[in-house]
């Protein structure tokens, strides 16, 4: 296990930061999201915690479900962090409306193996 956390609560804090972003942008057109900075900060904040909690879950698990864009994840975070002056907020945008409810729904599955 790497550091104090197992994988099992690293998925958990993926899903709670999906859920946070599901709340922020709920009833928000994209030139609302980009015409307010808080929540796009604070959008991309959780993504950069769902790709630093993924790239703490063992490879032996990211192994076992390769269905999980593992890389692509920690990738995004990366980017995040080290390029933020280049983000492409459309690209988050639509991370956020069709990458996320995906990942969501196949970390929920994920999780009933634990």
């Amino acid at each position: 296990m790497k550091g104090r956390f197992g994988d099992k609560q690293r998925i958990l804090h993926v899903l709670e930061a999906i859920d946070e972003i599901e709340q922020y942008v709920r009833l928000v057109t994209f030139e609302t999201f980009l015409g307010n900075s808080m929540m796009r900060f604070a959008c991309i904040k959780q993504l950069e915690i769902i790709g630093e909690a993924c790239n703490h879950v063992e490879q032996e698990t990211r192994a076992k479900y390769p269905d999980v864009e593992w890389r692509k994840i920690i990738g995004l975070r990366h980017l995040l962090i080290h390029e933020y002056f280049g983000v492409d907020i459309a690209l988050v945008w639509d991370i956020i409306q069709h990458d996320l409810p995906d990942l969501k729904v196949r970390l929920t599955r994920l999780l009933e193996d634990f």
